[in-house]
């Protein structure tokens, strides 16, 4: 909890707002590996790269 509330204050202290998405999309991409690397549902996500 502690990194995520460092890169709030970071984003807040230096106006880097615009750096929101990418964090957000390179967490979403993390999640989506971790869940189709062990489960039945991988074939349909290798299917989408």
């Amino acid at each position: 909890m502690e990194f995520i509330k460092d890169i709030l204050r970071f984003l807040s202290t230096r106006k880097k707002w615009w750096l929101t998405p990418i964090i957000l999309l390179l967490i979403f991409l993390g999640i989506l590996l971790v869940i189709g690397g062990g489960s039945a549902v991988a074939p349909f996500i290798y299917t989408l790269f």
